[in-house]
């Protein structure tokens, strides 16, 4: 498994990893030669202390056998310490490219699983480079060397020796065939178990409340059962090919015990030979035996880098960008083409407006026609796929995405919530938060009141995704949040969804307040409260533009083409208040609505 550095290295970290990683040969290469110390020690008492007498020759040996023991024993440790920091400094190199990747792989394609098997593939990778794994092949080149001292012995234990290396090399070549496919399967399989798993988590209040319990435990029970199955496969096969291994090399030790001493009896080798070439052949066939013990783990590692490389490739790094001025002129949409991410067929496609600074837009239109896709567009979270959303002539991969944040603000349909205080999530988690812009913008979305009566007011601490407030609790906050430090382009995705009249006033309110400081509003709008608000209407259906201009006169012209147009069958859905629709009843309403207002 090849790992290169990333492009954003300096020039001496290649230099650094390679020197480290010859200091690790080198190292491995003293150790293999200490490894010697106890066959030599065998071969010096068997023929030379037994055969002398000698009992300070004995003492001798054993101090100096001790010695090297605690030497090899040091160095032992100090190259699994290099390496747990190698795989440290792996981590430490390749995380921010997973943290960006999984944060952005949602807004590029559809993955199955639960979104964060990038970053089991780096713990994988981590794991086998800083476990056992890479010093069996550091000590694999030092194999011939053991094999040449055997053939110094005696050629027929020579021979011994080399035929049961050819078999276990043979035998980690077929642990790798076989255990390839089942490796990946299994991963795939846990990638879709954990998927389910997380929406299960997710939904559990549908769950509970629909009874489906018993249904989705089934299908996760399906998936579980492949994955197990995929996973046993595997485990089967290093398993059995492991204690294969183990007893060949069990084996070939007991084979090269018999030979020596069958060379002793012929007076062609002696006894020290006979025990030291019998620990050689274990020492040269150690670096195999765990190889093999470690292969599903180099193969988890091997494949898990290779998705890395993959998703790397696929999510470069986004170039930096020259600094541009506030916006503050227009925003501008070029004929735009939107496919969302995973599919293949646009959603939104010849949209083409512009609005100036001070002014308010309203999207409308029926169920589907993309609305909350042109949204995601316009904030940049999906790119289009042809054509472009400039902000004061610039396109948005012109700006730095952000400085660029820090003009938007975006509420978007489901507020999401982050694990924090109410005042981090809505000073966006921001360095050095300013308290006075974190009341002016919870006052500007009304929702300060409703924060002072929690009992920590601005420190309450609200749980994963705001689990402890509720869903109207939410929507104020991402307002709030949406409108910290007065940014220049504001857009809501359906802001009064789950508000109550107070919570509707405060978004006509937030609304106007972005006019009336020469901002830019998009809203996604459903209900008549909001469209109050705006001054211009976009009208989408089926994904293309079918109105724009002034709210008053496309309101006005749609309803004549709705008055011209046989109405639809009663079985069909259409509500009053529904202005995104297009039923010309709810289109009458929104504007009867925003003249009363």
């Amino acid at each position: 498994m090849k790992i290169s550095a990333s492009k954003e290295q300096s020039p001496s970290r290649p230099f650094a990893l390679t020197a480290t990683i010859w200091a690790i040969f080198s190292i491995s290469g003293v150790i293999n030669l200490l490894a010697l110390t106890s066959p030599l020690f065998m071969l010096q008492v068997y023929d030379r202390v037994l055969a002398s007498g000698s009992v300070p020759t004995l003492l001798g040996l054993v101090v100096l056998t001790a010695g090297l023991y605690a030497f090899q024993s040091l160095l032992d440790i100090l190259r699994a310490r290099v390496l747990l920091r190698i795989g440290e400094r792996f981590d430490g190199e390749f995380s921010g490219r997973v943290h960006e990747a999984i944060v952005r792989l949602p807004l590029l394609t559809h993955k199955p699983g639960d979104g964060l098997q990038p970053l089991r593939d780096l713990d994988n990778v981590r794991g086998f480079l800083a476990g056992n794994g890479p010093a069996a092949f550091f000590d694999l080149p030092w194999m011939p060397l053991y094999l040449s001292i055997c053939f110094l012995f005696h050629f027929w234990i020579g021979m011994t020796a080399l035929v049961g290396a050819v078999l276990l090399v043979s035998l980690t070549a077929l642990t790798n065939a076989c255990s390839r496919r089942a490796t990946r399967d299994a991963v795939n399989h846990n990638m879709v178990r954990n998927g389910l798993l997380e929406a299960a988590r997710r939904n559990a209040e549908v769950i509970e409340a629909l009874g489906l319990g018993s249904r989705i435990a089934a299908r996760w029970h399906k998936v579980n059962a492949k994955y197990l199955a995929a996973n046993r496969k595997a485990g089967d096969v290093a398993a059995g090919l492991g204690g294969i291994s183990k007893s060949l090399r069990m084996m070939l030790q007991s084979a090269i015990l018999a030979v020596a001493a069958y060379l002793v009896i012929a007076r062609e080798a002696t006894a020290g030979v006979m025990i030291a070439s019998s620990i050689m052949m274990g020492r040269a066939l150690a670096p195999v035996d765990l190889a093999i013990s470690s292969w599903k783990t180099l193969l988890l590692a091997h494949q898990s880098w290779a998705r890395l490389k993959d998703l790397m490739a696929k999510m470069p790094h986004t170039a930096s960008v020259m600094p541009l001025p506030a916006p503050q002129r227009e925003l501008r949409v070029e004929g735009v083409m939107i496919v969302p991410p995973g599919e293949k067929k646009p959603t939104v496609a010849g949209v083409a407006f512009a609005v100036r600074a001070g002014s308010a837009l309203g999207v409308i239109g029926p169920s589907g026609s993309g609305k909350s896709t042109l949204a995601r567009a316009i904030i940049g979270a999906w790119g289009p796929s042809s054509g472009k959303v400039c902000i004061d002539g610039a396109s948005l991969d012109q700006w730095n995405r952000e400085a660029l944040g820090r003009h938007l603000g975006y509420l978007p349909q489901g507020v999401e919530l982050f694990d924090g205080t109410i005042g981090e999530n809505i000073c966006r988690f921001d360095d050095n938060p300013d308290s006075e812009a974190i009341v002016a913008a919870a006052k500007a979305a009304g929702a300060h009141e409703l924060i002072l009566r929690f009992e920590h007011g601005y420190e309450t601490q609200i749980g994963e995704a705001g689990s402890a407030l509720s869903a109207g609790q939410r929507q104020r906050i991402g307002l709030a949040r949406a409108l910290y430090r007065d940014p220049f382009l504001v857009v809501f995705d359906e802001p009064n969804a789950n508000l109550d009249a107070e919570g509707e006033i405060a978004v006509v309110e937030a609304i106007n307040s972005v006019r009336v400081r020469n901002g830019i509003a998009v809203v996604v709008a459903h209900r008549p409260s909001a469209i109050a608000a705006v001054d211009c209407i976009l009208l989408l259906e089926g994904g293309r533009q079918r109105a724009f201009g002034p709210r008053d006169e496309v309101l006005s012209t749609v309803l004549q083409r709705r008055a011209a147009t046989p109405p639809r069958s009663e079985s069909k859905d259409v509500s009053a208040t529904d202005v995104g629709k297009a039923s010309a009843r709810g289109i009458a309403s929104a504007s009867r609505g925003a003249v009363s207002t």
